[in-house]
């Protein structure tokens, strides 16, 4: 364990007997937010803190067993137990550094979120509406195998097939933390059904994956500030679509981002939901403004979350995926489509811990 990582932890340590006499405060315990911040903090700080404490203890160990099998007045019995522990407790000690180092990692509290997930057609005109509507069931069978739960918001269909734009709720334990990566420009290589000379085509798609708020933490918005439509709902779903004006669009006047929803009978519901996604994209608006000079300095390893930027190509004719971030080929493109992600994430979230960590023992975190 580095000198930087062992201040970091005593300096943890210090802060979590802060954190146990501010819970025990009444006045803390009397603000609900306040409360359940320190607590989450408390929780995490509490968990570095014992794994330290049970590193420290097999160090102890080992430095003991060390000196009994160096001694040379041990009989042969003693000196075969003090091999036995040393083993055991540098077994231990590997793996704990590991837990705690992974404990240590920044967490983001939007991973726990449920997500928004937006896909737009870009170049390629047709072939790039067919291609959005790939994507989306890549999607969905992906959160069905995670046991997610999917629900369209919104959604343009294109005339050929597939979708202009659609807008996907995602509820599911760490539902944003999985998808997060997924935000980026999508770039697919294939015959297009509508090409006749069997020609390759490349064409694009842009998707978005936004954290879905708390709702004891959304933004105030000023309702001067806002514009909202009601219109009559299209597509799928019975004759009340015909005569009903439930569907919503929001548009947020300085900025002008919009939000729609058309997926329920219901005008209220259809309110809450764009109301949702509207301050998800407000959100991530002033994050990105936030972290606009961080991003100016030092370009994230996972990409710098520009929706322009060429994130992953799809090239069919080779069988092939590829993420240009992490520079990751996988010959799985059939399963990958049929939504297993699990290792393109996997290996994406590794590149981000390697990066938070080299962050910790640099100091910089």
């Amino acid at each position: 364990m580095t000198p930087s990582l062992q201040d970091r932890i005593e300096r943890l340590a210090m802060r979590l007997s802060e954190l146990d006499a501010l819970l025990a405060d009444p006045q803390v315990a009397a603000d609900g937010r306040r409360y359940r911040s320190l607590a989450r903090e408390q929780a995490e700080a509490a968990e570095v803190v014992a794994l330290y404490r049970r590193r420290q203890a097999r160090s102890g160990d080992l430095a003991a067993a060390r000196e009994i099998l160096a001694d040379a007045t041990a009989d042969a019995e003693m000196k075969a137990m003090a091999q036995e522990e040393i083993e055991g407790a540098e077994d231990e000690l590997q793996r704990l550094d590991g837990e705690l180092q992974q404990a240590l990692l920044p967490r983001d509290p939007d991973d726990a979120r449920n997500a928004f997930l937006e896909i737009r057609a870009g170049t390629g005109g047709d072939e790039s509406a067919l291609f959005a509507g790939d994507l989306a069931r890549m999607y969905q069978r992906y959160c069905e195998r995670r046991g997610f739960r999917t629900e369209i918001l919104s959604e343009s269909a294109a005339e050929l097939g597939g979708y202009k734009e659609l807008v996907l709720r995602i509820e599911g334990d760490a539902a944003y933390g999985r998808l997060r990566f997924e935000s980026g420009g999508h770039r697919v290589q294939r015959v297009p059904a509508t090409e006749s000379q069997g020609r390759i085509h490349t064409s694009a798609c842009t998707v978005a994956v936004l954290p879905e708020p708390d709702e004891e933490e959304e933004l105030q918005l000023n309702p001067a500030e806002l514009r909202i439509d009601t219109y009559r709902a299209s597509g799928a779903g019975g004759q009340h679509v015909n005569r009903t004006d439930s569907a919503i669009r929001i548009t947020h006047l300085p900025s002008g981002i919009v939000a729609e929803c058309q997926d329920d009978r219901s005008q209220h519901r259809n309110k809450a939901k764009a109301m949702a996604v509207l301050v998800a994209r407000l959100r991530e608006r002033e994050q990105g403004q936030r972290q606009a000079q961080e991003a100016a300095t030092r370009k994230a390893l996972i990409g710098s979350g520009d929706r322009s930027d060429r994130i992953r190509t799809y090239n069919f004719p080779q069988g092939r995926v590829t993420d240009h971030r992490i520079n990751l080929t996988l010959y799985k493109l059939g399963m990958v489509m049929d939504g297993d992600l699990d290792e393109l994430v996997a290996a994406l979230q590794a590149e981000r811990a390697l990066q938070q960590l080299a962050q910790l023992e640099t100091g910089v975190a």
